[in-house]
């Protein structure tokens, strides 16, 4: 694609200088007589050809001269490249400033070579002094924008305040229902933000034709209404979508990184996401577990065994708070209320496991 714009170029250029200096040049090789020569256009397509095939063989070293530089630009400093950009304008600027009187002065040697020597050695200079004072510069620009950023300063801080407020809701978070008790005790401030699309799951779940999903639905635009009317807590509808994105959960995330904010969910799959890419997120079950009474391997408590567990001779049972108790051997204690002994507790954001065993059979032991 490079050779062809460059082709295209050289024919651009050969057909201008051709337009402009081939009908003068046949008429002082005294072959202006022809009367179809004497058009500049003629002239035009004989100075493109020309061109074209005296540089033809050149045109892949001319490209890959081309490419030598645009690689070295994109591996300089940007600010290397801005200092000197703006070095090269100021000198560019100065140099037409100089020709404009030369212009007026009518020696032809002074205002046609002149301007156009200052013009290439003003602007290389320019860039020079760009390139090379660029941390001077840098500093001088440090210093005035320090002397006017105590607003600028105090506004940025606002925002990144705004930003470390702004809560995010996930469907799964909204009908879970505990965000609202959370919002209530004081725990969550700053502003929850509610996208758009959220709200169309939440209402696609709730008109679902199975009555479980239609229940959650429900219950998830009930507890909206009642963080959005009862609780002391700002919130906002967040309206823009992201057309490109599918995934409510992928969406999410993206709005998360926009806007700044932390997503708040219970789902593990989500938050696992998250944290791959660089987004903050607030695990409610994580809050759960950790305001959870500490268990340790040891202790005794009394559960009542009430189902079979996966493996052979387990029993199950439950806190109050809903923890999992696996009890090795309990199977034959189900629907029995029984001393046991805590072994280990494995902890995740999933969720708490607690697994023990019958008092009973360490006393046998």
């Amino acid at each position: 694609m490079l050779r062809r714009v460059v082709q295209l170029f050289i024919i651009i250029v050969g057909g201008a200088v051709g337009f402009i200096f081939i009908p003068d040049l046949l008429e002082l090789l005294n072959i202006g007589n022809v009367a179809w020569l004497e058009s500049p256009y003629i002239g035009a397509i004989i100075g493109a050809l020309i061109l074209f095939l005296a540089t033809y063989w050149f045109t892949d070293d001319l490209v890959g001269l081309i490419r030598l530089v645009e690689e070295s630009l994109v591996k300089a400093p940007v600010t290397d490249l801005l200092f000197g950009t703006m070095g090269l304008i100021v000198g560019l600027i100065v140099a037409f400033l100089i020709g404009l009187p030369l212009d007026a002065l009518g020696i032809p040697i002074l205002s046609t070579y002149l301007p156009l020597f200052a013009t290439f050695f003003l602007g290389y200079l320019g860039f020079q002094v760009g390139f090379k004072k660029r941390d001077e510069l840098m500093g001088l620009t440090a210093i005035s924008s320090r002397l006017g950023s105590k607003d600028a300063k105090k506004k940025e801080d606002e925002d990144e305040a705004r930003k470390g407020s702004l809560k995010i809701l996930d469907t799964s978070v909204i009908i879970d229902g505990r965000i609202a008790d959370i919002c209530q005790t004081g725990f969550l401030d700053g502003t929850l933000i509610i996208p758009e699309f959220v709200l169309e799951e939440l209402q696609h779940i709730a008109d679902s034709s199975d009555v479980l999903k239609r229940n959650r639905g429900r219950r998830g635009l009930d507890i909206l209404n009642k963080i959005q009317k009862e609780l002391p807590i700002n919130v906002e509808i967040y309206e823009g979508d992201f057309e490109e994105i599918q995934e409510v959960d992928s969406k999410l995330v993206k709005l998360a990184k926009v806007i700044g904010g932390y997503v708040v969910t219970n789902d593990f799959n989500l938050n696992k996401v998250c944290d791959l890419q660089g987004v903050s997120v607030l695990n409610i079950n994580d809050l759960a577990n950790a305001v959870k009474p500490v268990v340790l391997p040891g202790e005794e408590m009394a559960v009542q065994v009430i189902k079979d567990g996966k493996e052979q001779n387990q029993g199950v049972a439950y806190l109050d708070d809903g923890t999992m108790i696996v009890v090795e051997e309990g199977r034959n204690y189900i629907g029995k209320e029984i001393e046991v002994i805590v072994t280990s507790v494995l902890q995740t954001s999933a969720g708490r496991m607690i697994f023990a065993k019958p008092k009973l059979m360490e006393k046998a032991l």
